[in-house]
Parts: structure tokens; sequence; C-alpha cells
């Protein structure tokens, strides 16, 4: 184990010393764990001698009284060379389950890793739109290929997005908007015209955003956090450990009417657009759009290289539940980007069992 305040420099947020704050901030325990892996077994550091120094973060998450999971959201970044994510991930599992409580059941690893049947053809339809990976048997087979044990599970539901758009932030801001949809532009100068603006909020004015937020969370069915969650994320903003994390509160109005609020969050140049949340009435103002323009440029302005769009759709099907949220970011422009989503390494099997079929009656997205 290593101290949190410790833990490498990453651009995900979920595995930065801020996320093992917030989670603090909420009662909920984290732990951070260092292991090295040899530079040739490291994708991208093909004939590299030497070893790659690495870290995890995990969170604690209590199911029951007496039982637990280990979670680790969108980790491990370092990924292993093709063909071995499964052996790396198993041993990372078995050197990581002698420090787990003995109410632990699973490891769950929400991976950041891109899917593997992202890039097969035979995984696109004839519009060039991804179909998603195969039924889970099949991924269960490629993914536990070369393992001792082949005890990997791909779980019931992915707790993290596996689908988002990632933004570069290299180009000029005029490349990025000529990378929009035309309707994307148009709505942005529209909302420019109408007389939106954007401002940095402070933790005084959390009402705003928490009023749209409810208002967002009740209208699209969504899982509703408390107020003090959101108190918990601005004030884990960190700036003692090895890489500080930014928070900023954004709110889009016209006059004292809001719109439209966002949590940007930077780490490392990368900038995440966490939560977000916008009025039922108004649409015509443009907020949400007036809102994301303004957060990529602040992301520029920062030293960001890249954005996260942070959840959408896999591709454009109107009968997929974040449909909408497709349509809206990828007008934005960048690349899909697909990630292999959340996988279980049981550790007490019979429990285990239990909470996976009982999982499968409260699918969603929960940070």
């Amino acid at each position: 184990m290593k101290p949190v305040d410790e833990v490498l420099a990453s651009p995900i947020v979920q595995q930065t010393a801020f996320w093992s704050e917030v989670k603090k901030n909420l009662g909920v325990g984290t732990g951070a764990y260092a292991f090295k892996l040899p530079k040739s077994d490291v994708a991208g550091c093909s004939g590299q001698s030497g070893s790659q120094e690495a870290d995890v973060l995990v969170v604690q998450q209590q199911l029951d009284a007496q039982h637990s999971i280990a979670y680790v959201p969108y980790g491990p970044e370092i990924e292993p060379v093709d063909g071995m994510h499964g052996p790396f991930l198993e041993e990372l599992s078995e050197s990581l389950r002698a420090y787990l409580p003995s109410s632990c059941i699973a490891l769950r690893y929400d991976l950041c890793w891109e899917s593997f049947w992202s890039g097969e053809e035979d995984f696109y339809n004839e519009r060039g739109q991804w179909q998603g990976p195969p039924d889970a048997p099949v991924q269960e087979m490629r993914f536990n290929f070369g393992t001792q044990n082949w005890g990997f599970k791909k779980a019931q539901s992915n707790l993290l997005p596996s689908n988002t758009v990632f933004l570069n932030l290299l180009q000029s801001e005029a490349a990025l908007l000529a990378g929009m949809k035309s309707k994307t532009r148009y709505n942005i100068r529209l909302a420019a015209r109408k007389g939106v603006v954007v401002d940095e909020l402070g933790m005084d004015q959390l009402d705003l955003w928490y009023a749209l937020y409810s208002e967002t969370a009740r209208r699209n069915g969504i899982y509703l956090h408390e107020l003090e969650y959101f108190r918990a994320v601005l004030e884990a903003r960190k700036s003692r450990n090895a890489q500080p994390t930014e928070v900023i509160l954004l709110l889009a109005r016209r006059d004292e009417l809001p719109l439209a609020a966002m949590f940007l969050v930077v780490s490392g140049s990368r900038a995440t657009y966490l939560y977000g949340a916008s009025a039922t009435e108004n649409k015509a103002l443009m907020g949400s759009y007036a809102l994301q323009w303004a957060a990529v440029q602040k992301a520029k302005r920062m030293g960001c290289t890249e954005y996260d769009m942070f959840g959408v759709a896999p591709n454009a099907d109107p009968e997929h539940p974040m449909y909408g949220l497709y349509r809206f970011k990828t007008g934005f422009g960048g690349r899909l980007y697909h990630r292999m989503g959340s996988w279980d390494y049981p550790i007490q099997d019979e429990a285990y069992t239990y909470f996976s079929a009982m999982e499968m009656t409260s699918r969603g997205y929960h940070l």
C-alpha cells in the first residue's frame, strides 16, 4: 500500500488523490496500491528495458453489513500489450486480495482500456457505426485467455460510462469550431446573440447548480445525489498531492435566468465534463451549447490537450437511453472511444453469485 496523497499523476479523475478525498468526504474508504510492470509488457513501450512504476486507487464499496466490493474506477490506467490483459489483471488481483478486508466478495474493475472489439470491422454496420461488443460469454472467453483461473466475469452493468467522446484540444479554436456539426456551431452563435453568458460559481452558489440538477434528474429518471455529494466534490479540490485537481462549477444564464450548469474537472492534461444539468424550459436559448463551448475554451486556456465528454450511447441508435447525449456531444466533433466496461474478479464465489443476480434489478450509472 501507499499513501493516497502520493498516487501518481493521472488524467483519469477517478484514479487521483482528489477522488480519494471526495470519497473520504462522503465516508467511503479508499486505498492506493503501487506495483511495477516490465516495460516490455506495457502497451506503447515495446522494446524498452527496465520496469514501469504504476499504482491503482481502490474504493471500498459496502454492499451490506457483511459484504463489500473493492471497486477500481477507470483503473488501472497502465495497459499491458495485446493478449496479456487477462493475465496481467489476474496477477494484480491476486496481489491486491491480500490487502482487502474479509468482507470483500470481489474486485470490480471499470476498465478504461479501449474495447478489443472497437477496432474490428465485423462489429460495425454498413453505416460505420459500432454495434457494441459480443455477448458476455464470448467477451469472457477472450479476456480470460492465458489466465490461470479463468475467473473474470463481465459485470451485469457498467458503473461508469463505457462510451465517450474525446476532443483534441491541441487544435485552435477555429479548428475546433470547423470540426463541429454545422447545427452545433449555429447554436453556439445563437446563444451568444440571445445574450447567454457563462459564469464560474463558488461554493456559496451551489444551490443554483442543485436546482438545475434536481430538475434534470427528475426529468430523465436518473439517480439523484444529495446536495452534500456535490459539496464533497467541491471541497475535495487538492493542491498538496503529486497532481493538483481543479474543479470548476460553470453556469450558463441569460440575465438572472439559469439555463444550464456543469462540473468541469481538470486533472493533468485532461478536462472532464463530469456532471451536467439543464433547465426544462427555455431550450431555445441554447444554454447547454454556450456552456459546453465555454468549458472547452477554458480547458484550452488551462493547458489541457484533451476534453472528455464523459458518457454517450455507443452509436446513433434512437432507441438507446443515451441517444440524446450522443447527438448533443458528437455534435462538437471529436473521436468516439469505447471502453472495456466493468469486469469482476470474484473472491467469494457463492456471495458473488448472489449479489450479481441481485444487481440485475438495479442497473445504472453511479459514481
